[in-house]
């Protein structure tokens, strides 16, 4: 009876055991089954997402994250951490740029001096991990910084063109399978056979379970670590080769942040931050989650702001379902075991075709239900800035008058990112896009795609390079930029000690700002500038440089800063001098920056009336969309305002 009883239990019969045969694949891939209820989830709530096209945009956007993760994967199984890998991409690409298109270096050997630099990289963290004994959380955080500081010193701060042999490995194969896509690929079975084939592999998994048990066991521990973050420089250069030719140039800020996105997809794919767990194809998942989380909230229209709440919350739950499998007595299969390779094809398979089943009859959820009015997508560079809100709120405005379903997005200045939004914008099939480049060359290849899909392109504020769009609707940030250095000359008396605070390096706003600064200055040979130092467009970075420069310069005449937001921390630090012995001129107009100048504590703001911008690139995209002519270029006037004529100015 008992033997009975127990059988019952674990065959039942046929619904029986295909219940437990469901539950067993959610106890046993948390990970799995997270991207499984996604999958849905987005095809349910959005007929654009499952679509041939999207779904391979989807892969193209988990291609950079799940690379740099494959390398990450490693350290963790090992018990450590890498915090560089998003700088020493970045790093890397611009060592293979600068080398092949600066110094005439062979395409070949500039690839291997790119590789050479991750692994160079990796194995200074290694250096310092194993011999220097620095936790790996602190010696990672060092390279993180030299990594991104030496990558702005080669480029100067300004993207480098990529090699055009190199460029391909962004394009596609057959006019439809993408070439970064095959790269994930081709790294995932990589890093499954150093894993589950190697010495190196079954020495990280000994190293994560007990390192002192390693070590006494005979292993090299010391020697092995150098290896393991060695591997992750590796693939942390491949990212950064395959992130810059989508980017068609090196960005020396490309991948800032995504050391974190790596981490969490190594964790949501079941590994843990203790070591000793831990496999490729569970990495994988976690990239796609990440991936699926930011293609469905754009196509959603979730604001960029939740967006981050959400991704959150989803990681959250992730790793909190791994955790419910693990008390639930499930065990993490360990890479190379051999025993369960026929048991985890099975649970591959019956998820896929769970998933399709599912997903084919939410499919019906969205026959007929598309919306008559015209629609358009704004992927804006930030929304931290007063500046691209303003642009943001116009465009709404505009958009509600119009009858226009105006999808708005936020690349958070990264260019990476807003190539992936306007993917995502292209596969919609939108009627129309508008841009806010973070960068006038690496949004090209996105325009470009947009371009071949007939949907036509409207910049804003600033220029798409190498591409073409319907218009460019903008002011001219040289010229803005000569009027405020002829602005301070002039209420100086064209003599003087001042201070530039620079926007972020590697943005086009930032250069072409700088460049007319130093062409207007040009006419007042009087003025010295006495100090040049980037704020990032941030006011609290603002105040912090600003103060520093107080320190050297406490004679300091005047100010000039690239954007309203550092003016207003170059005032904090001024003090009681702002706007009475040392004059400060901003740039944008922002609602902030006029309160600023009606107060008296900022003596001009180049106003270029972002709200005007934000309309007028609305109005030009719906034209393109109806078949109206539209002109190559609107240029929306800059001009200074000062207490004399702010009362009149509406922005």
């Amino acid at each position: 009876m008992a033997t009975d009883t127990l059988k019952n239990r674990t065959t039942g019969g046929g619904g029986g055991a295909c219940a437990a045969g469901v539950r067993r694949l959610l106890l046993d891939n948390g990970a799995l089954t997270a991207l499984i209820v996604l999958v849905i989830a987005m095809s349910a709530l959005s007929g654009d997402f499952l679509t041939t096209d999207n779904l391979l945009n989807v892969g193209v956007q988990a291609a950079v994250t799940a690379i740099l993760a494959f390398g990450v994967t490693f350290v963790i199984v090992a018990a450590g951490i890498d915090l560089s890998v998003g700088s020493v991409a970045a790093l890397s690409a611009t060592v293979l740029a600068w080398s092949a298109t600066q110094h005439g270096v062979p395409v070949f050997l500039a690839v291997v001096l790119a590789v050479a630099t991750g692994i160079a990289a990796g194995l200074v963290n290694g250096f310092l991990v194993a011999y220097g004994k620095l936790p790996p959380f602190i010696a990672t955080l060092a390279m993180l910084s030299v990594a991104r500081g030496l990558s702005l010193v080669i480029s100067e701060g300004s993207p480098i063109a990529f090699p055009d042999s190199v460029s391909h490995l962004g394009d596609t194969l057959g006019g439809w399978l993408p070439v970064p896509v095959l790269v994930m690929i081709v790294m995932g079975l990589i890093a499954a056979f150093v894993l589950g084939r190697t010495y190196i592999g079954r020495s990280m998994y000994a190293i994560g379970g007990n390192e002192e048990a390693a070590r006494l066991s005979g292993l090299r521990v010391s020697k092995q670590k150098l290896a393991i973050y060695a591997l992750s420089g590796l693939f942390a250069a491949v990212a950064g080769v395959v992130l810059a030719a989508r980017l068609s140039s090196a960005q020396p800020q490309a991948a800032n942040g995504y050391e974190l996105d790596a981490i969490a997809a190594v964790v949501i794919g079941g590994a843990s931050l203790a070591g000793g767990t831990g496999k490729a194809s569970g990495t994988l998942i976690g990239a796609l989650i990440l991936a699926v989380l930011r293609n469905g909230l754009n196509l959603l229209n979730v604001s960029a702001f939740w967006q981050q709440v959400v991704i959150g919350v989803v990681i959250a739950l992730a790793v909190l379902l791994d955790t419910v499998r693990r008390k639930a007595g499930a065990t993490p299969l360990a890479a190379g075991t051999g025993g369960n390779k026929g048991r985890q094809a099975g649970t591959y398979a019956l998820a896929a075709v769970v998933t399709v089943a599912l997903v084919a009859a939410t499919s019906l959820l969205h026959t007929g239900s598309s919306s008559a009015n015209p629609k358009i997508g704004l992927s804006l560079s930030t929304l931290n800035n007063p500046f691209f809100v303003q642009i943001r709120s116009g465009a709404q405005a505009e958009a509600k008058k119009q009858g226009v379903d105006l999808t708005v997005t936020d690349a958070q200045n990264d260019a990476s990112q807003q190539a992936n939004q306007l993917q995502n914008f292209t596969s919609s099939g939108l009627g129309a896009i508008i841009v806010n480049p973070v960068d006038s060359d690496a949004a090209s290849n996105s325009v470009q795609a947009a371009d071949k899909a007939d949907i036509p392109v409207v910049a804003v504020d600033r220029g798409v390079n190498n591409a073409k769009t319907a218009t460019l609707v903008a002011s001219d940030n040289i010229a803005g930029g000569e009027l405020a250095a002829k602005t301070i000359a002039e209420k100086l008396g064209g003599h003087g000690k001042i201070v530039i605070l620079q926007g972020q390096a590697g943005t086009s706003a930032a250069r072409e700002r700088a460049q007319g600064f130093a062409n207007g200055l040009k006419a007042y040979p009087g003025i010295q500038v006495v100090a040049q130092q980037p704020a990032d467009f941030d006011r609290t970075k603002g105040l912090d440089v600003m103060s520093n420069l107080l320190q050297a310069h406490p004679d300091v005449q005047g100010v000039i800063a690239a954007n309203d937001e550092m003016a207003l921390g170059a005032i904090k630090a001024l003090g009681s001098k702002a706007g009475t012995s040392v004059p400060v001129v901003g740039f944008d107009g922002t609602p902030d920056g006029l309160a600023a100048v009606k107060q008296g504590t900022l003596y001009a703001s180049v106003a270029q009336q972002p709200s005007q911008l934000g309309k007028i690139a609305v109005d030009n995209a719906l034209n393109a969309i109806q078949g109206k002519s539209v002109e190559s270029a609107v240029k929306v006037p800059v001009k200074v305002i000062t207490k004399d004529n702010v009362a009149g100015f509406t922005g």
